[in-house]
């Protein structure tokens, strides 16, 4: 499984546990850690950025 898979089945199962109303503290805890997933998945979909323009670079 890839990186980005995982972080996506790590937000599913974040988001679910949000819909099942945790307590202010779990919920706090569970918004830091989305929060944590959503800059990892950028910074990833930043870097096959970069790789796509340089693979076409040197195409």
């Amino acid at each position: 499984m890839s990186a980005v898979a995982k972080l996506l089945t790590q937000k599913e199962e974040l988001l679910a546990r949000l819909e099942a109303d945790p307590g202010p503290n779990e919920t706090a805890e569970i918004q830091a850690l989305l929060a944590k997933i959503e800059t990892a998945l950028k910074l990833l979909g930043s870097q096959d950025s970069t790789a796509d323009t340089r693979r076409a670079n040197f195409a």
